[in-house]
């Protein structure tokens, strides 16, 4: 018998590479990637000799704004388990690209959802959208759970309401096993320097190696977020999929940790031996002009179905985003921005 086939789009990402290496850890199932021509590879360092030999993992090329390149990848993954990951996935930068944003989020779900009800189309599949399709939650409907009122603060938000709406309308139209899923913040190695507890920890990193002044530069620290660690996260992906899994279902997923970004910075600050030196200092670019700043969930559905439950501490996961950052600054010099 064959094994099974788990296609992941994005796999170049935080959350695709960390997915890619937890399958293979725990399941033997082959892998198809797929990822853009001009995509980084960094993140797949540690299964790059597997992508070489051909053992379980290959990679495929596809782009979410070209249907014939997502037709392709469909029918030649012919997948039994689907996770679309892949998006343009950067709040701030939605606002420079919104109509790039939209494209690449809801178009590119459409065109992979109908190259999947062409192809496989009994392939059990995960939608990621996020918790930003809540955006601003009055603080009395705290913790958010999954009939919250959409009320988007920003337009990668926006797409993701759209993703998260396509993905129950395949599964309700079309009778194929769609869910989708809202996660809320989610870090750790590999977290891209867009997002705040990202960018502070790679400026303390370049602080440490003498790359930059003892300055943090920041945006809004007063959002209040719930942390889960992307080790986490990609369990509770595979849970997904595997435990039972509900044609239509959509689950708020995320950790257990409540805190304010400014909290996330100060942990950071703590973990540094230059901590008496640093200064921070608010820079207006990294202000958005909305922000969704109240972000809790409640998981109790998810968990309820799957007995999923984060494991990994906070503290954990902020050494070890700090450590990756570290380890990068070390081996890579200053070559880096402070974006």
């Amino acid at each position: 018998m064959a094994a099974r086939r788990a296609l992941i789009t994005g796999i170049t990402g935080m959350v695709g590479s960390h997915l890619a290496e937890f399958l293979l850890e725990r399941t033997d199932w082959d892998i198809v990637g797929m990822c853009r021509w001009r995509s980084p590879l960094d993140n797949l360092a540690s299964i790059a000799w597997r992508i070489n030999a051909g053992d379980r993992v290959s990679l495929l090329y596809g782009d979410l704004r070209d249907t014939m390149s997502i037709q392709n990848v469909v029918a030649n993954a012919k997948p039994d388990y689907v996770f679309h990951l892949a998006a343009q996935s950067f709040p701030r930068t939605s606002f420079d690209a919104p109509l790039d944003t939209m494209d690449t989020n809801v178009q590119g779900t459409v065109r992979v959802l109908d190259a999947l009800k062409q192809h496989a189309p009994k392939a059990i599949i995960h939608v990621c959208a996020s918790s930003e399709v809540f955006g601003r939650v009055p603080r009395e409907k705290l913790p958010i759970d999954e009939e919250c009122t959409f009320h988007p603060a920003s337009p990668y938000a926006i797409s993701k309401v759209g993703t998260d709406l396509v993905g129950r309308f395949y599964a309700e139209a079309y009778g194929m096993t769609v869910m989708t899923t809202r996660m809320f913040t989610h870090t750790g190695p590999r977290r891209g320097d867009v997002f705040a507890e990202s960018t502070f920890a790679k400026q303390i990193a370049m602080i440490e190696h003498n790359h930059i002044p003892p300055v943090v530069k920041v945006g809004n620290l007063q959002s209040l977020r719930t942390v889960a660690d992307v080790r986490d996260a990609v369990r509770a992906y595979y849970m997904l999929v595997t435990v039972n899994p509900t044609a239509g279902a959509y689950y708020n997923i995320g950790g257990n940790h409540s805190c304010t970004v400014k909290d996330i910075l100060d942990t950071l600050i703590s973990f540094s031996p230059c901590k008496a030196d640093i200064r921070v200092e608010v820079d207006p670019d990294r202000l958005r002009p909305i922000d969704a700043d109240l972000q809790v969930p409640n998981i109790a559905k998810f968990q309820a179905h799957t007995g999923w439950k984060p494991e990994i501490p906070y503290d954990k996961t902020l050494r070890d985003l700090l450590d990756y950052w570290r380890d990068r600054v070390a081996t890579e010099g200053d070559r880096f921005l402070t974006r």
